[in-house]
């Protein structure tokens, strides 16, 4: 990829190019001196990041110990580019400015490398340096040290092979070799920030770039930034996974788009076989845009998580076993005649049963589940399980813990993926206890299909259950903690139940999403006797944006005398009242009048979300009736007035939440 290089014409020839080089140059007096403040992870001594570590390399022939260099922090690779080596050079200015930065530091002799390839790994000695074409000349060195992992390709070859090469080799395929008086660290650095550049920054179609644009800022930073997010599994596995594949899809695409444009240029283009080859080369050149359009989206970190959500979409159900059979699945870690006498008689009993069942057993529940097919049960002994994965359920299955949740835990390893994702018709999870750590995405995502969640803890990390448009949630009994985000986050068009839960210590204990726009559903929420309880911000939040009819309210609310919010208002009035009938008639003991007055505040918090929920639905009503009227349309369409919220908000108490039991986000649609 790297030894094609950047096209040679028009190198300095911009205004400003001499300027940047200016610029990059005075930046670098001594090329890796780091701040007073440093904590590099390499540096040391009078110049930090000057003295390097050493590491053997693998294999059966011992060549002496080489740097190691590849364990750089992130901001040690910024800091170098930036700094040193690209600066703000534009994208024809690359290869140019790396060469400068080499002549800069980069030992021209004398320093031994190992270079390394697919085929073998050969010790060799670098007798110069060509900095334009960022390659080493070399020789072999003595003593000879050869290791080869192809039987087919001889000693011979590699001499061969040096030979055609005019003895030049790329420097990112050399790793250079120890020493210890720390004359060659900042060779053996460059080397390193060169290989890293070629192997994971730089791309072989970034030449067709546009050359206005600083290649720094719009390039080698996103994705240093996604390489480190990557290595330190902040990144969905699955994303991670389909960005490599549009990489390698893109190379590939790229490579054939090079062969038929150069085929173009040496050919008679009034020919209908190249009308042929110039209609192909335009639809190359179009798949290789749409792939660079999703690529850079992965790239950006605001971006990349709308793409991730996407691929659950296309997860496929396996439907019923070939040969209709369902089978139940025990996981256990060890199982022991008591524990296999006590599932036969509480799971397995004849009498219930009525016919015999097949069981397979398992020591993985993520490898049990992977075995379902639709109607599947999966019975889950106590133990602690550690999984690295997703559970990814796309079919109608039982996913239940035979014991107490407490004594059946799954703790997930890994920090970039969902714990569960659930897309099934029909699933079931019940007495089990989930457990998130250094998590990007939450603990279970319900995207399709009707996931119920009974007597279950979920320990979250960064986000805790969402229940995304068209899906349905029935959350009972269970208890959910720890979420940096919301606790539950319900969406357009979902359907909500949550009865008899315990959500406590998240960022919100339920986030209720923008259902206003024209594209939007209202969703059903039912809320039943749940305890909501030191959240940091609300009990309940509910994100809209702000509308026409929210100002013109305000004006009016004002104007009479009353500062107070519309919605605020009328929400307190209605309380109001609604505490009065409450009101007891005959209460003297004091104790008896705080647990009333407790009483009354709590059903206060349910009717004043309820109302609100309401409020907004009629809302959303109104805005649909307007949108239809504008357009002409002045028959009102009956799903449209059937959408009306379902809302059931009763017994629910809300305790030492930081902000209070409800708030309404209101946000600027335009902003």
């Amino acid at each position: 990829m790297a030894e094609q290089g950047l096209p040679q014409e028009g190198l300095g020839a911009a205004a400003g190019s001499d300027a940047r080089r200016e610029r990059a140059g005075e930046a670098k007096p001594d090329l890796l001196q780091e701040d007073d403040d440093s904590s590099s992870d390499y540096g040391s001594g009078d110049k930090p990041g000057t003295a390097l570590g050493r590491t053997a390399p693998n294999g059966n022939v011992h060549f002496p110990d080489i740097f190691h260099t590849n364990n750089l922090l992130f901001y040690e690779r910024f800091k170098a580019y930036q700094d040193f080596i690209l600066a703000d050079c534009k994208v024809s200015e690359v290869k140019e400015f790396t060469a400068e930065y080499l002549a800069k530091v980069l030992e021209p002799s004398g320093w031994q490398a190992v270079w390394r390839t697919k085929v073998f790994e050969v010790l060799v000695e670098v007798i110069d340096v060509e900095y334009s074409a960022l390659k080493a000349v070399v020789q072999l060195s003595e003593p000879f040290l050869c290791e080869l992992r192809d039987s087919t390709f001889t000693l011979e070859c590699v001499q061969e092979l040096l030979g055609m090469k005019e003895h030049k080799i790329l420097l990112q395929e050399l790793w250079v070799v120890y020493d210890e008086s720390g004359e060659f660290d900042h060779t053996a650095l460059a080397v390193e920030h060169v290989r890293f550049f070629y192997q994971c920054i730089w791309r072989t179609w970034d030449e067709e770039e546009d050359d206005d644009f600083d290649y720094f800022l719009r390039c080698v930073e996103p994705r240093l930034k996604l390489h480190y997010d990557i290595l330190e599994h902040r990144v969905p596995s699955g994303l991670v996974a389909n960005y490599q594949n549009y990489l390698s899809q893109c190379e590939e695409l790229y490579s054939k788009f090079l062969h038929v444009r150069n085929h173009l240029s040496s050919s008679d283009l009034d020919s209908e076989v190249e009308n042929v080859s110039m209609v192909e080369g335009l639809k190359l050149y179009e798949e290789i845009e749409h792939l660079k359009r999703k690529l850079k989206l992965i790239e950006n970190p605001l971006l990349r998580y709308v793409c991730g959500y996407q691929k659950y979409s296309s997860l496929q159900a396996k439907g019923l076993r070939p040969t209709g059979a369902k089978i139940t699945h025990v996981v256990s870690s060890t199982m022991v005649a008591s524990m296999l006498q006590s599932l036969i008689r509480d799971k397995f009993c004849p009498q219930s049963c009525g016919e015999e069942q097949e069981i397979q057993f398992h020591n993985d529940p993520l490898a049990a589940l992977n075995a379902c097919y639709e109607g599947d049960r999966v019975i889950i002994c106590p133990g602690h399980y550690v999984v690295d994965g997703v559970f990814c359920i796309a079919d109608s299955v039982e996913l239940e813990g035979y014991g107490l949740p407490d004594d059946i835990v799954i703790e997930k390893r890994g920090k970039g993926d969902n714990f569960v994702d659930c897309t099934g018709d029909n699933i079931r999870i019940s007495s089990l206890k989930f457990v998130q750590h250094d998590a990007v995405e939450g603990i279970l995502n319900v995207h399709h299909g009707k996931t119920t969640l009974e007597n279950c803890v979920l320990q979250c990390e960064t986000a805790g259950v969402t229940v995304q448009t068209s899906a349905e949630l029935l959350m009972k009994n269970s208890d959910l903690y720890g979420a940096k985000g919301p606790g539950v986050a319900i969406y357009p068009g979902s359907t909500c139940t949550l009865l008899g839960n315990g959500i406590h210590h998240c960022k919100e204990g339920i986030l209720i999403k923008n259902f206003l726009g024209e594209h939007y559903d209202i969703p059903k929420i039912t809320m039943v006797n749940n305890m909501i309880h030191n959240n940091e911000g609300c009990g309940v939040v509910m994100v809209r944006p702000i509308v026409p009819s929210d100002v013109k309210d305000a004006s009016a609310e004002t104007s009479k005398g009353n500062t107070q919010p519309i919605q605020s208002g009328n929400g307190t009035a209605c309380v109001e009242g609604f505490r009065q009938e409450l009101a007891p008639e005959c209460l003297t003991d004091e104790l008896e009048l705080y647990e009333q007055a407790e009483i009354s505040e709590q059903t206060e918090s349910n009717y004043k979300i309820a109302l609100e929920l309401m409020v907004t639905s009629a809302k959303k009503i109104q805005l649909e009736k307007r949108r239809l009227s504008e357009r002409g349309i002045t028959q009102a369409d009956d799903n449209l007035m059937s959408q009306e919220m379902f809302v059931s908000i009763v017994g629910n108490q809300f305790k030492w939440n930081g902000k209070g039991s409800f708030g309404t986000f209101l946000f600027c649609p335009d902003s």
